[in-house]
């Protein structure tokens, strides 16, 4: 998301990062190992909406990729139907008091000033939930700078794994990850909301320093904008990023006791920080090493 906490960004752009001089379109994002006698476990942090002609699949992400029989994402997609389904269900309510009446004024005359500008009506998330309304804000400015879902990490994944006949699976399923924001409870939604109005005009150069550290494989630099915007809403990163890491971990702990090579690829947010998945393995007795490429 656009907004400071950068932990549960949903959508995280490029825009005029400085990668890897000489090549503008170059890029080296971490990637992790987890071993042992008959199992091997990659975990790469994904970004999930770009624009075209980044270098990032290939060298080492590739070789690792290449060498996986199974692709493991947060999710796997449903159709668009059902996905709509869900969100409808999860993310609207009845007509009643419109979501803006229950901002501060200020807020609300941002949020109606701002849709216009992305092509809709002003009344147009009046029965939105809080939580779906900030994600559809994160994403619309993104949209309108030339940013398309389709090149984002996940979609170019899935589609090599099934070329090359890979297994796919999801971590979790659409609605249990809508849910997490869906039982926030309200004033955690609403802080949320307010916090992505606030910070719309801001949307390129929050993201570039996010990305900028993704792009150099820099995993310090990403874990201190991680640590820093973690304090921000804690309801919403206990949630979002510590209750998930954990639950994943879990998962890849009962993994490694099967035999094979897995590919697992989650928001590089999950992949910084002092809540990293790579801490919560450490905790599990998983030892997690950096693959040099």
């Amino acid at each position: 998301m656009i907004r400071r906490l950068l932990p549960v960004i949903l959508a995280l752009a490029l825009w005029g990062c400085g990668g890897k001089a000489p090549s503008d379109t170059a890029a080296d994002p971490a990637l992790w190992v987890v071993k042992d006698a008959d199992t091997t476990l990659y975990l790469f942090g994904t970004v999930h909406v770009l624009k075209p002609g980044l270098s990032w699949f290939d060298g080492g992400v590739k070789a690792a990729f290449d060498a996986a029989d199974t692709l493991v994402l947060e999710l796997v997609m449903p159709p668009d139907a059902e996905m709509q389904q869900i969100v409808a269900e999860l993310g609207t309510h009845a007509p009643g008091t419109p979501l803006p009446d229950e901002l501060p004024p200020v807020e609300a005359a941002k949020m109606r000033a701002a849709l216009p500008e992305y092509g809709l009506s002003p009344d147009a998330l009046d029965n939105s939930d809080p939580w779906l309304a900030a994600t559809m804000l994160s994403v619309l400015p993104l949209r309108q700078l030339g940013y398309d879902d389709k090149q984002g990490a996940e979609p170019i994944l899935t589609a090599a794994a099934k070329a090359q006949g890979k297994k796919i699976e999801g971590l979790e399923t659409a609605r249990q990850q809508l849910g997490y924001f869906d039982a926030l409870p309200l004033p955690a939604q609403r802080k949320l909301l307010i916090e992505t109005i606030d910070e719309l005009p801001n949307a390129g150069s929050k993201i570039d320093q996010a990305v900028a550290a993704w792009r150099k494989g820099d995993a310090d630099g990403l874990a201190r904008l991680v640590n820093e915007d973690a304090t921000s809403s804690p309801e919403v990163t206990e949630a979002l990023l510590v209750r998930r890491n954990r639950n994943w971990a879990e998962w890849i702990s009962r993994r490694m006791q099967r035999p094979g090579t897995v590919f697992v690829a989650v928001g590089a947010g999950h992949l910084a920080g002092n809540t990293s998945l790579q801490n919560e393995l450490a905790k599990r007795g998983l030892q997690v090493e950096r693959v040099q490429y």
